[in-house]
Order: C-alpha cells, then structure tokens, then sequence
C-alpha cells in the first residue's frame, strides 16, 4: 500500500505547515505526486468483474487502524472547566500536546459540556469524549485563528481553522460515545452561506456572507496563485469544517456524535487509511456534507448514521485547476452498514472531482426519506472533468427517494468549460427502491457520452415521472424492473 506522504517528513511529530507545504508545492511543480498512483489524468486499470469484492475485501484489511498508547490525560487535570460557559480552548491544547510529548494515548472529555474554540490534534492522539461528554465549540470566529492551510469547497487557501484539525500527523482519532456541537444555527455561522432557496436561516446583507470571498477564491485558483497567499480568514465569511485531517496518515473517527456542524462535518484531505465507524451525522444546515473524503486512499465508512442538510457521503478530489495541479485521485473507499436519511443524496461521487474517484464501493446500506433527493448521484460538468471509474453498489434498500441513480454532467457550469468528463464502468446490483419520482436521470454530453452503466436483478416499485436518458454510450440492464414491468434500456423513458 503506497502512501501519501513521506513518513519522514514528520517522524510522528507535528510538522510545520509551511515547511511541508513548501516541499509538496516543489513536487507536484516537478511533476511528482506523493504517492506512486497515477495522476488524475491517467486512469488506473480496472478490477476484473470476478475481482471486484475481492477487491473491497483487500481495501478494508488493508486500511491501518491508528494504535495508542494505554495512558490517559484528562482535560480536567488541565484546568478544564465544564458547565459551558468557560473556553477551554488552552486547556484542551495542554492536554494534547503533554499526551504527545509522552508518545501518545488518550485525551479524555469527561462527562459535563466544555465549551471550546480549535482544536489541533497532534500525531498519537486520540480526542476521546466520555457517555454524557459534549465539547461545544463557539461560534466566535476569533476562536479559530491563525488561519490555517485548509480546503474550501475543493480549493486551497489559508482560511479559519476547522473546529477540530490536524496537519501531517499520523494515528489520530476522535472517539467515544458524547457529543461533538458545532454550534452553528440560524442565528451563527450559517447565516454566512447567503441567500439560497432552501434558507431557513437569518438573512443578512450580502457583504456580511461568503459571496465575495467566494467569488474571489475561484478567480485566486483560475489565476493560479500560490494558495498560501490566498488569505480568506477573519471577515471572509467563508464557514470551517468540522473536522478536517489534512495530509495525515491512520484516521479514526468513530463512535462519536456530529450536530450543529457550520460547514461540512467530516472533511479528510489527501489522508491515507481513514476510518469513520459507528458516527452520527446530524445536522442541517447549509453545505452540511456528512463525510466528503477529498484525494484521499483507502477510507472505510460503516455502520454511520446520516442525517444532513446536503449529501450524505460526497466523495471529492479537488475542484478545477486546483484539482489538477495537485493531482490527486480519491481511490479505494469501502462504504457499508450505514443509514441515510435526509440530505441532497446519500452517496454522491462530485462535484469537486477534478482529480477523478477510482475504486468505490458502496454494499448493504439504507436510505429513506422524502427529503432524500437522490440515492446515488454523481455531479460534475466541463469545468470540473474528472475520471470516475470502477464503481461497485450493492444490496442498496431506499424507501422513498427523488431519483434513484443521477448522473449528470450539466452541473452548475454544464458545457462551460474544455476539461470534459469520462464515467465509466458502474455497476449496481440489487438496488430495490419502494419509491421513486424518477428511476434514472443521466445526462451526458454528446462529446463525451456516460459509458459502461450495468444494473442487475434491480428493482424499482413506484415511479412518477419517466426517465431521463442524455447520450448515454451504454447502458445494461439485466432483470431489472420498474413499476413492475420487466425494462430493456429502450424502454426507460416512457417510465
């Protein structure tokens, strides 16, 4: 198994942002990626068919589970105070760096509510919260400053920090059984998001929300500028992640409870060997992503509850230029045993997908809700592009859904654009739908058709609306049935 980054770069201790940014800029400037993989540009070969879940098999064992050492370091003994009103931020910072500097092991929230800004996890560190432990963190962006190097939306800049984060670190987890809030609502953090038509928060002036440091870190990534320079903290209004591990190694994240989150919730980067286990996503506010493993290898989610105000689980590898320049696919992802409920869809490939997904599995998940808008989706356009190959689903059970399988290459910016996708090589197998406004809604371009669609012994029992079918190259169905009729693929859209 290759790795992302070179293990001696950081020794198992923190390393330097700067420093390490400096040495990945000057690779990837040389032409080199990280790891050994192909760039975006060159898609892997494809897994036999026989080999498929043989392949999901190997993904799982192979992804490292981060070890630590038997000793404990309670916040308490740092001078944590609960009840919620006194911010423990230091506290908290004092507990993981005495846990690091002894090689590692536990920092424990013990049972009360703590009140806290960032949270900086350091090689060998497990956050651990206790039953009845809730760490809440403060909606005062002051909280979360010095800026730090970050992703936004699939681009690189120097932003605040996620609530909880990590940089070139190595065997990290957050785990346990308390809750983690965000403290984000329609009064704080979310109200930066702007108008939108599903805005259930407070509206303020547009010069108070993300809008223009949005639109000026799309043109700092058109224009190609040094991602250290583009500074979008205090007064960009551009939210933080939840929890963002950002080019570290053997991630767990298991256990624990996510509300209340001001941005995406779990937000991997360029990580290898990430486990999010036994979560609950619950929270529903704008851009609120359950899991969205961005340029990362081997990742394994299971057995997570997903309850979001946008997907469920995105999988990303960048967005535009910036996607390209760093080069880096997201590959080998295992996704099984999970519910999900609300959200935009519950297993989403886009639309950050610059640096292309390879190898994802998705195997005996549910999802159920009317406000699910699609089961699978992939998103993307011919400003993005992006390689999506070799994407396994199966024994998939959706109770009430929009669209049962999306693809569509029309996002936001469609045709506008000269980097055109390719998706190819999908399989799903026993997908059984209760109900569905659409079965199928896949739009290709007619320059770059969707290829290699195959659905078997698939069933989708109530339907409202036909399907939608845009230059598709090739599209298999076998025993596949909709609103009880046996279909060929000729025969989807007048469904």
């Amino acid at each position: 198994m290759t790795a992302f980054f070179n293990e001696s770069a950081t020794g198992g201790k923190a390393a330097d942002p700067s420093l390490e940014r400096r040495t990945l800029l000057k690779a990837l400037g040389a032409g080199l990626v990280l790891s050994q993989l192909p760039a975006c540009a060159s898609a892997p070969k494809t897994q036999a068919p026989a080999d498929d879940w043989a392949l999901a098999d190997d993904i799982v064992r192979n992804t490292q589970l981060p070890k630590f050492a038997e000793r404990d370091f309670p916040i308490s003994d740092f001078g944590a105070v609960p009840g919620g009103k006194v911010l423990n931020s230091d506290a908290i910072a004092a507990a993981i760096a005495a846990c690091a500097a002894a090689g590692g092991g536990r920092v424990r929230v013990p049972q009360g509510r703590f009140l806290t800004g960032a949270i900086h996890l350091k090689s060998n560190v497990n956050l651990h919260l206790d039953k009845g432990a809730v760490l809440v963190f403060s909606p005062n962006p002051d909280h979360y400053l010095p800026a730090v190097f970050t992703r936004w939306e699939g681009m690189e800049m120097m932003g605040l920090s996620p609530l909880i984060y990590a940089y070139g670190q190595r065997n990290i987890a957050v785990t346990g059984q308390g809750v983690l809030d965000g403290g984000a609502d329609d009064n704080t953090w979310w109200p930066w998001k702007g108008p939108h038509p599903e805005g259930h928060w407070r509206q303020d002036p547009i010069a108070q929300t993300q809008k223009a440091a949005r639109d000026k870190l799309q043109q700092e990534v058109l224009a190609g500028t040094d991602p250290r320079t583009r500074l979008h903290g205090q007064g960009s209004f551009l939210r933080p992640a939840f929890i963002q591990p950002y080019l570290c190694q053997n991630v767990l994240i298991e256990g624990v409870t996510l509300v209340n989150s001001p941005f995406w919730l779990l937000h991997p980067v360029l990580c290898q060997s990430v486990t999010v286990r036994g979560v609950t996503c619950r929270s529903h506010g704008p851009n609120n992503d359950g899991c969205d493993p961005e340029c990362c290898d081997h990742v394994v989610i299971e057995g997570c509850t997903f309850d979001t105000g946008d997907d469920c689980i995105a999988i990303k590898s960048g967005r535009n230029e910036d996607g390209r320049r760093v080069g880096q696919a997201c590959r080998n992802l295992v996704v099984r045993n999970c519910q999900m409920k609300d959200g935009h869809g519950g297993l989403v490939l886009g639309s950050e997908i610059s640096g292309g997904v390879y190898n994802v599995f998705l195997d005996n998940c549910q999802m159920d809700s009317p406000e699910l808008e699609r089961a699978f989706r992939i998103k993307t356009n011919a400003r993005r592009g992006g390689t999506i190959e070799g994407i396994r689903i199966r024994n998939l059970r959706v109770g009430e859904v929009k669209d049962a399988v999306s693809i569509n290459f029309f996002y936001e910016e469609g045709q506008e654009g000269r980097f055109l996708p390719e998706v190819r090589d999908i399989h799903i197998d026993n997908l059984v739908v209760r109900s569905a406004q659409r079965a199928f809604y896949l739009r290709g371009f007619a320059s770059a058709p969707i290829e290699g669609v195959t659905l078997s012994n698939c069933r989708i029992d109530k339907v409202a609306a036909p399907s939608v079918l845009e230059n598709v190259g090739k599209l298999e169905l076998n025993n596949v049935r909709v609103a009880g009729k046996l279909v060929s693929a000729t025969e989807l859209e007048a469904l």
